[in-house]
């Protein structure tokens, strides 16, 4: 399919300090749109200026949270290469998002040559700081006007791209996290696996009570038992008890991290051991309160590794590594960032230099 790009006569002014991007509420020039009906297929590729979206009051999106969304980055490298870090995966990821909720698939060849295209012309504003990059949100939209719950006919596929920095704005120390026994995200046959906006929405007053409190974020436990841990607001979570690293599993209710999968290729090539379990908050908490819980962190796009300090339940408050980040924690940074950069072998073939 042909990309007709019409590149912008007014660019905007780009950020002058790199050290205060923030994080996603800067973007750049150009954003990519395709368009999709019943009768046509995927079809309109085009990239032009950033601009607001005209949608009908009546789209699907608005009413029965027809929409789905991915998060990469690209990175600045130091050789000045322009690399991506499995992005491929964030494709698959969005078709099976889309196949929970009816949308259509995009081949992941044609979202690849989007992406590139439009990273490539707006190269420019990829920031070359350590700990920054250029994040990516493909989304997908359900605009046909009809007020029916059903599966819409008509969808807008696009991607919009900006500078950013740190997610926290603890950056690497180590945040503090509150175990919610009240709310639930998801639930197993549910749609928690996928990538929509219905289970953030979902989030949004937890969230909001736990920072209140003063915690980063929430996490999460399974939806029916409330006893089993499954994963924090925007991150999948990971713990180090007695030697053994342990992460929530993929039963329907958790998503499927990119992120989440490096770490667990990486500490299995590392020779430590990797279960992906069933984990209680209780035997969290009796871990932490014996000194066996050496460590807790999250995984994810926006923060790559972000370590925990501190998690509190029935307001009793657990400190984790003394506070500090931890030793695997801060080499699984270091391991992962060094190959998002190229600034070393990549022995996974998980980068791909795209200019």
């Amino acid at each position: 399919m042909e990309i007709k790009i019409n590149a912008t006569a007014q660019p905007k002014e780009k950020p002058a300090d790199e050290s205060k991007l923030g994080f996603g509420r800067i973007f750049c020039d150009h954003m990519l749109l395709i368009d999709y009906d019943r009768a046509k297929g995927w079809h309109n590729a085009r990239i032009e200026p950033y601009a607001p979206i005209e949608l009908d009051p009546a789209a699907a999106c608005l009413h029965y949270g027809q929409m789905i969304f991915e998060g990469l980055k690209a990175y600045h490298g130091n050789d000045e290469g322009i690399y991506l870090f499995r992005a491929v995966e964030n494709f698959k990821r969005l078709n099976n998002s889309a196949r929970r909720v009816c949308m259509p698939e995009l081949d992941a060849n044609l979202g690849m040559e989007a992406l590139k295209k439009l990273i490539l012309l707006d190269r420019e504003w990829i920031p070359k700081a350590r700990g920054t990059s250029l994040y990516i949100r493909p989304t997908m939209i359900a605009i046909e006007p009809f007020l029916g719950v059903q599966a819409a006919n008509k969808y807008l596929f696009y991607i919009i791209i900006g500078p950013v920095g740190s997610y926290y704005s603890e950056g690497l120390s180590p945040v503090k996290i509150y175990v919610e026994d009240k709310y639930v995200r998801a639930v197993p046959g549910g749609t928690g696996e996928a990538k929509t906006g219905g289970n953030y929405a979902a989030s949004l007053l937890p969230a909001k009570e736990a920072k209140e409190k003063g915690f980063a974020q929430v996490l999460w436990l399974d939806g029916c038992e409330k006893m089993y841990v499954e994963e924090v607001g925007t991150m999948n979570m990971f713990f180090v008890i007695d030697g053994e690293v342990i992460t929530a599993p993929l039963t329907g209710s958790v998503l499927s991290g990119i992120t989440r999968d490096s770490v667990i290729r990486i500490v299995r090539d590392w020779g430590l051991k990797m279960e992906e379990r069933l984990l209680s908050i209780g035997e969290v908490v009796a871990a932490a309160s014996n000194g066996n819980l050496k460590e807790a962190f999250g995984t994810g796009t926006a923060a790559v590794i972000s370590p925990v300090g501190q998690i509190t339940y029935k307001d009793k408050d657990y400190v984790i590594a003394s506070g500090k980040m931890g030793e695997l924690s801060q080499k699984l940074y270091d391991e992962i960032v060094a190959i998002q950069y190229a600034e070393k072998p990549d022995p996974y073939g998980w980068v791909e230099k795209i200019g």
